[in-house]
């Protein structure tokens, strides 16, 4: 039945929800761009947000033929996307992600790291090609996980967009201490990339 899938939009939200995890993602935005003008801010969430879009969107619509005509597969996603956000880390770490101006220009903030790979990951690229497979060809199934992917998208942008809230109460002080935060989380997130992605090679090898 073409209907819409009510089941698979509730499903592939929630999935999206906390693997990108919106909340989560405030720490580092502020780390890269909280000492910039408001506009800028919100200029860089809303570029960080359709960038994010495009690459999920991009990797709904043919992710599992760019996958095959590259030759590649989940596992090297992840372990490309934990060396690059173990880089922002070591960056947010040394202090060197919020003292260099260049660093946290607003549009390469936007395209990297934020944009991908810390919201368009390869967990959430994943999941948006298995919620594919489950669509099974289905108007109202793909209308369903297109919704859902624009929903997820738009709770970023609020997060995103409000995250002034926090510097308010935060201070100069406060962002430099959630700088060294964010890169902490940063750290651990690429690990873990890496380790899944190893993981995955030797899985895969069996």
């Amino acid at each position: 039945m073409a209907f819409f899938d009510v089941a698979l939009f509730t499903e592939a939200a929630i999935t999206l929800v906390v693997i990108m995890d919106p909340p989560g993602t405030i720490p580092v935005f502020l780390s890269l761009v909280g000492r910039k003008p408001k506009l800028a801010r919100a200029r860089a969430a809303r570029n960080s947000v359709l960038v994010s879009l495009g690459v999920i969107s991009l990797f709904a619509i043919g992710g599992e033929a760019i996958l095959r005509y590259l030759g590649i597969g989940i596992p090297a996603l992840q372990g490309a996307g934990g060396l690059l956000l173990l880089l922002i880390a070591l960056d947010l770490l040394t202090g060197k992600g919020t003292t260099d101006p260049e660093v946290a220009e607003d549009v390469n903030v936007a395209l990297v790291p934020l944009g991908t790979p810390l919201l368009a990951g390869p967990g959430a690229i994943a999941a948006t090609i298995v919620f594919v497979r489950q669509a099974d060809g289905h108007g109202g199934s793909y209308l369903a996980l297109g919704l859902a992917i624009v929903a997820v998208h738009l709770f970023l942008w609020l997060c995103l967009r409000f995250s002034g809230l926090v510097i308010r109460l935060l201070k100069e002080s406060g962002i430099t201490l959630l700088a060294k935060i964010a890169g902490l989380l940063l750290a651990a997130i690429a690990v873990q990339l890496i380790a899944d992605s190893i993981r995955g090679f030797v899985a895969g090898g069996h």
